[in-house]
């Protein structure tokens, strides 16, 4: 009489402890899981590009309003600078367009020009541009500007007093493009950089 071998008898007890379910093997475990797999590295880029998107949009929505405000009371500044500067430089009460009073003194007349149209400046920003700011201190904020504006004017007046005195160009046209167009653009870029940080901060 033949005896069932040992090795056989384990074998059928180990199929028998745990049964294993039609069509579900190791492979099939691992074919799932190969199929999820690639479905959660797809959504991750996704999650990730929109980021910048939103960042990006942030940022033209934060700047965008300030950034035309500004603009708009720097053009209106830029109007008032241009024609107070033609007119004390190139009229006169008696002759009328030509030689003004002040048409041998340009940047003194600048700086006149400068200093009124700094003032209304400041108002224009401070109620309109960062008027959704929380107020600086008064002193602290009127010390940054006077600074800032002292740096903005001499890069204007060194624009005028580079076409006057190394050009040689005394001309409506060429004291009107070098002082007021071309300064006032370099000037008006640095204001809008330092006044939203250092004198109108968020804090």
């Amino acid at each position: 009489m033949l005896t069932p071998e040992p090795q056989a008898e384990t074998a059928d007890h180990h199929r028998s402890a745990h049964p294993r379910t039609p069509g579900w093997d190791a492979c099939s475990s691992l074919e799932l899981a190969g199929h999820e797999e690639p479905s959660t590295t797809r959504r991750r880029p996704s999650a990730v590009r929109r980021r910048p998107r939103s960042t990006l949009r942030s940022l033209v929505e934060e700047h965008l309003g300030s950034t035309t405000k500004f603009l708009l009371v720097g053009g209106i500044v830029f109007l008032l600078d241009a024609a107070m500067y033609n007119l004390l430089v190139f009229w006169h009460p008696a002759h009328g367009w030509g030689e003004g009073l002040m048409h041998g003194s340009p940047l003194p007349a600048k700086v006149l020009t400068i200093a009124a149209a700094s003032c209304l400046t400041y108002l224009g920003n401070r109620l309109w541009t960062f008027g959704d700011r929380p107020r600086p201190d008064t002193s602290r904020s009127i010390l940054l500007f006077v600074l800032i504006n002292v740096i903005a004017s001499g890069l204007q007046l060194s624009c005028l007093g580079f076409s006057r005195y190394v050009l040689g160009l005394d001309s409506v046209l060429a004291d009107n493009i070098s002082g007021t167009l071309i300064g006032q653009a370099v000037s008006t870029s640095f204001r809008y950089v330092t006044y939203g940080r250092f004198v109108f901060p968020r804090r």
